[in-house]
């Protein structure tokens, strides 16, 4: 069995696999290193012969972890570092390490799966846009803040705007003109992603005609899904990527 981690800053996505067919055995997402090690526990007959992770925490953290996998499970754990250079992928930022891993890692993943031009659509915290080029070249991409920060913003800089996670979530079953404030701030939220996600596709449009794929992946994605019905909903593109970057010995 292996282990894929991806290292969020609040939350970690993990999944276990089997070493031999890469079919997936368990998985799902925590909030803390402890939290981990009680979801890894309870998996049946776990029995690691290796993990990869991408991380986008401190050294000291990625660190930490790290230390506390090989000490707990005895496993050779890989970290995924920036690359100029990936999977057919050229990172096209001016300084490709300032990239981010998980970022980087989902695009090079999406152009695996499409082996052509593709836009990368990643929803979660902050949204991100990636182009990627037929012949690998990782063109730029655009972020903004997601669904989680803008309801953050309002909740903290407007005095009015009070209310919690359980409304907020029962506010984005429609997006009819609000009748309430939690209503009228969730979908006025859900239409601005909306909004930019049609935009990236516009500019992929102009610049690839239809020959491109687009690849839609984070924990939002789902809320543009029905106005991009053509596009691919893949909530591991991460871990596509991962597996190129950091490969096991004997490990499909």
């Amino acid at each position: 069995m292996i282990l894929e981690l991806d290292c969020g800053n609040s939350l970690i996505k993990w999944r276990v696999l089997n070493a031999e067919s890469g079919a997936g055995l368990a998985g799902g997402v925590v909030d803390s290193d402890e939290a981990l090690l009680q979801a890894l526990n309870a998996v049946e007959g776990l029995a690691l012969v290796g993990c990869r992770l991408v991380s986008v925490r401190s050294d000291a953290e990625t660190a930490a972890l790290v230390e506390l996998l090989q000490s707990r499970f005895g496993a050779v754990v890989l970290c995924a570092q920036p690359a100029q250079v990936l999977g057919g992928v050229r990172n096209g930022y001016d300084e490709y390490a300032r990239l981010g891993l998980d970022r980087w890692l989902a695009v090079v993943g999406a152009y695996q799966l499409s082996g052509g031009a593709c836009l990368v659509l990643d929803l979660g915290t902050a949204v991100t846009a990636d182009f990627v080029a037929a012949n690998g070249e990782h063109l730029g991409g655009y972020i903004c803040p997601g669904l989680p920060l803008m309801r953050n913003q309002l909740r903290t800089h407007t005095r009015r705007i009070r209310y919690d996670d359980i409304s907020a979530e029962r506010a984005l079953h429609s997006l009819q003109p609000g009748r309430s404030t939690v209503e009228a701030v969730e979908r006025g939220c859900a239409l601005m992603l909306r909004g930019f996600a049609l935009a990236q596709v516009e500019l992929a449009r102009e610049r690839w005609g239809e020959d491109f794929t687009v690849y839609l992946t984070g924990g939002d994605a789902a809320l543009v899904s029905e106005v991009l019905p053509r596009a691919r909903l893949v909530s591991d593109l991460v871990f596509v990527g991962l597996a190129l970057a950091c490969p096991l010995p004997g490990v499909r």
